[in-house]
């Protein structure tokens, strides 16, 4: 039988939650970390829920549901990763909290384990610098919410080796992702393409012209845009849409 991929997560709020439902799904071994109990409790809970309503919709069977919930293991203690063959970080988009965590996460993992970061925007490149072996370092930036995004932008930074892109891409293809490389710049594809979406929306609403339900309207109505900027914001929350925002302003 094939080994199974043993996943590591940092971080249990919506995006590493998400993650480890797809990983899990995929028949990953999950371990999921986060330093406070109540978000771990709070995952657990939130997937059930999920889980309970794919089975009423007839899109997996109990035994399917079953088997996702125990390929995920919920932990408080940050060791338990040491195992893994990649990690996963999710936490706040704060570049110091992130490298802090790599840092300790590097002299405790395999020398084989790739470590990757869900970041929406900060630089892999500098982040990976903090590392004494930047080669095995990758973004990885899947998107809310992560069962149901197709797509999986994958940035190199300039230190990281072909090697693990290609490794990091095959597995999130084998997820039934879509992954595209992006380089290592501020906002990558998505982000750098959604500041206009989000700014001239809040533009528009500044000087009068329209208000929030009206743009929404012009743009899924008339553009054909799945969500509108006002909805897409409020899904995504305003403090994680400002904070990005702010990223890519100060990079450029």
């Amino acid at each position: 039988m094939k080994k199974k991929t043993r996943v590591g997560i940092i971080g249990a709020g919506t995006m590493g939650s998400g993650i480890a439902q797809v990983a899990s799904t995929a028949r990953c071994d999950v371990q999921l970390f986060d330093d406070h109990q109540d978000a771990l409790t709070r995952s657990r809970a939130n997937l059930e829920k999920v889980l309970s309503r794919l089975v009423e919709k007839g899109k997996i069977d109990d035994a399917q549901s079953k088997e996702v919930a125990a390929n995920i293991h919920y932990d408080t203690n940050f060791n338990d990763l040491v195992d893994c063959d990649i990690v996963f970080e999710a936490i706040i988009e704060d570049a110091e909290i992130k490298e802090k965590f790599f840092c300790q996460m590097e002299e405790m993992v395999r020398e084989d384990c790739v470590l990757a970061t869900n970041t929406s925007s900060l630089s892999i490149t500098s982040l990976a610098a903090c590392l004494k072996r930047p080669e095995r370092f990758i973004g990885a930036h899947f998107f809310n919410p992560a069962p149901l995004m197709k797509l999986v932008e994958i940035i190199p930074a300039v230190q990281t080796e072909a090697e693990t892109t290609s490794r990091v891409r095959a597995l999130i293809d084998g997820w039934g992702k879509r992954t595209v490389l992006a380089k290592d710049t501020p906002g990558f594809i998505v982000n750098k393409v959604a500041r206009p979406f989000y700014g001239e929306a809040l533009r528009i609403l500044e000087e009068g012209i329209a208000d929030p339900p009206t743009i929404d309207w012009a743009m899924t109505e008339l553009g054909g845009f799945r969500m509108g900027p006002f909805q897409l914001m409020d899904f995504i929350g305003n403090d994680v849409n400002y904070a990005v925002t702010e990223s890519v302003f100060k990079a450029f």
